[in-house]
């Protein structure tokens, strides 16, 4: 049998408008969330797109302090390791290592001094309450040191 209907002819599935939606007897109605699952693109490389983005990521270098930059790093230790007994509220900016490529970012941390350990090389500093943990920096990472303590060092002369 053969279809004798004209393929140009823009009426020639008008019998088929009318007919109702066909639902299946066998299988569920397809959720909209699931259909759309269906024509998700789809990701050939996993985890690329993620590998470019962390590529992208800028890190900074840390800075070589000279040794002008050093002394006064050290004066200013010196002068607070004094004043510990007071609880100077003090503002340290330090270099933080990235965990996952070269580099890393400055921080700046302000707090309680707890205490200034020379033979480990850290300053630590109390948790936002005493239930908190602690801010362990590293001597070596700290670039600068601020807080209105070192007002009155000034003023000393």
């Amino acid at each position: 049998m053969t279809d004798k209907r004209n393929p140009k002819d823009p009426h020639r599935y008008d019998d088929m408008l009318d007919l109702p939606h066909h639902q299946s007897a066998t299988r569920p109605h397809m959720s909209l969330y699931d259909r759309a699952a269906q024509f998700s693109p789809f990701a050939a490389l996993t985890g690329y797109d993620d590998e470019v983005k962390e590529t992208a990521r800028l890190t900074d270098r840390k800075i070589e302090l000279d040794e002008n930059s050093k002394a006064g790093l050290d004066e200013k230790l010196q002068f607070l390791t004094a004043r510990l007994d007071s609880r100077p509220v003090i503002s340290f900016t330090y270099f933080v290592p990235d965990a996952l490529k070269a580099g890393g970012s400055y921080v700046t941390t302000t707090g309680t001094v707890k205490k200034i350990d020379p033979y480990q090389r850290m300053v630590v500093l109390y948790g936002a309450n005493k239930s908190s943990d602690s801010t362990v920096i590293p001597l070596d990472d700290i670039v600068d040191i601020s807080g209105e303590l070192f007002c009155e060092m000034a003023q000393n002369g």
